[in-house]
C-alpha cells in the first residue's frame, strides 16, 4: 500500500521527524512518498533552469500526481496550525475519493498540543475530511496495520 506523505518539511526538526516516521512505515511494509525526499528536486541543475512559477507549477502537478495515486493520505497536523500546503493535498485526496468512489484511508495525526482553536480543536475543514486523527505513532501503525489487513475495502 502506498502512503502519501503530507505535512510541515521546512525546519530540520520537521525534516528530521518525516524521515524518521517514514522509516517506521516502511520497516512494516508500506511504499511511501515523502516529498522533501522524493519530490521535485530545486537543486538539481535541470531545474534551476525554471523560473520560480514553473517550479511552483512542476511540485504542484508532481504531489498531485502522488496524491491521486495513493491507498493512504497521512497527514502529519503537528504545528499551531496544520501546514497550508498539505491542506490543500488533504482537499484533492477527499475530492478525488468522494467524486471518484475510490477507497482511500485519510488519516492524520496529531501529537502537538497547540492549537489556534479554543480547546484544542482541529478546523472543522481539517478534520471532517480525515477518518481518523491519531495522537501517536503507535496508535498511528497500529490504524495502518488494521488497514493494510482489511485491504482498501470499508474502514
Amino acid at each position: 500500500m502506498q502512503i502519501y506523505f503530507a505535512g510541515p518539511l521546512f525546519s530540520q526538526a520537521e525534516l528530521r521527524y518525516n524521515e524518521r516516521l517514514t522509516q517506521r512505515l516502511e520497516a512494516e511494509g508500506f511504499g511511501v512518498y515523502l516529498p522533501q525526499r522524493d519530490g521535485f528536486e530545486k537543486d538539481n541543475p535541470a531545474n534551476k533552469m525554471m523560473t520560480p512559477e514553473e517550479r511552483g507549477q512542476a511540485i504542484f502537478q508532481l504531489d498531485k500526481q502522488h496524491v491521486f495515486a495513493c491507498d493512504i493520505f497521512l497527514f502529519v497536523l503537528d504545528g499551531r496550525v496544520p501546514d497550508e500546503g498539505a491542506c490543500v493535498e488533504l482537499g484533492l485526496a477527499y475530492c478525488q475519493r468522494e467524486l471518484e468512489g475510490r477507497k482511500r484511508l485519510l488519516i492524520g495525526l496529531l501529537t502537538d498540543r497547540r492549537s489556534a482553536f479554543p480547546r484544542g480543536e482541529l478546523n472543522p475543514m481539517v478534520c471532517v475530511p480525515l477518518d481518523d486523527v491519531v495522537a501517536d505513532e503507535e496508535t498511528l501503525l497500529d490504524k495502518l496495520r488494521q488497514y493494510q489487513i482489511i485491504g482498501n475495502g470499508d474502514y
